[in-house]
């Protein structure tokens, strides 16, 4: 058995807290913003300032969307069992799949996986060419990061997240080869969506190199936040018992439809 444990993150000493080789009292607590801390802990090395405004604009984009599954089932939870909140918030966060918040982790490795043998740097004719490349081979299935229910002329926080990500010069290989999808779809697909806040979100926090396993993770740090104030919300307007009645009392009866296998 090993004698100790090794670790870079929390440590405890009976006169002190260490975390990330730093005293969590002195050096961190007042010093260091949450969203900086959640970048530091995931990589051990501490964000530039470029790197945490682009980061925590990835966390405000992805924290609240409004009553999605995610939202309605952390209210229904704490309906059903107001004495777990953190039942609540679990129910809220294990719906994030390939259909909510699961597209950022879906795309930063979609992208990836086409980079991993192109040579860079690539300008804009060049992005645009692997793009059609990835599209067309990808032709037929879902293209992560493609599309929104809601935002068919576009979503807001694409343009706004690649405009910060200029500014602080951290448009990279992933960011690029997003946007360049966007450019050239059209040709391959012969309709125009749009790239949307998700997919762009796994495009960028690629290319801040932060750990592709765990970019769904981040996904769901954000809307830890967001479910909060769905439960607190809930708390000042309660919403949860009229969308379960709204169900519960709009039921019809119907024959059993006996389930016929795979293939029919």
């Amino acid at each position: 058995m090993a004698e100790y444990y090794p670790t870079a993150l929390g440590a405890s000493s009976r006169e002190e807290i260490t975390l990330l080789g730093a005293d969590l009292a002195k050096d961190v607590m007042g010093h260091v913003g949450f969203g900086e801390l959640a970048f530091w802990l995931a990589t051990q090395r501490r964000p530039s300032k470029g790197e945490t405004r682009v980061f925590e604009a990835v966390l405000a984009a992805l924290a609240d969307h409004g009553f999605t599954p995610t939202a309605i089932v952390t209210r229904l939870t704490y309906l059903s069992a107001p004495d777990s909140v953190q039942g609540a918030l679990a129910a809220g966060l294990l719906g994030g799949g390939s259909r909510f918040l699961g597209v950022t982790e879906d795309c930063g490795r979609f992208l990836h996986e086409h980079l991993r043998q192109t040579q860079l740097p690539l300008d804009e004719s060049g992005w645009d060419a692997l793009a059609l490349e990835v599209l067309e081979a990808a032709k037929g299935s879902r293209i992560p990061g493609l599309g929104h229910h809601v935002h068919k002329d576009g979503d807001p926080r694409t343009a706004r997240l690649f405009e910060i990500a200029r500014e602080e010069d951290l448009v990279g290989p992933h960011l690029s080869l997003f946007a360049a999808i966007g450019r050239v779809h059209p040709q391959v697909l012969g309709k125009t969506l749009p790239l949307n806040g998700a997919g762009v979100c796994g495009a960028a926090l690629a290319d801040l190199g932060l750990p592709l396993e765990l970019l769904r993770g981040f996904a769901l740090l954000a809307r830890t936040a967001g479910l909060i104030g769905q439960l607190a919300e809930e708390l000042r307007n309660p919403v949860a018992n009229e969308i379960f009645l709204s169900v519960d009392l709009n039921n019809a009866s119907v024959p059993p439809e006996p389930y016929g296998g795979p293939h029919g």
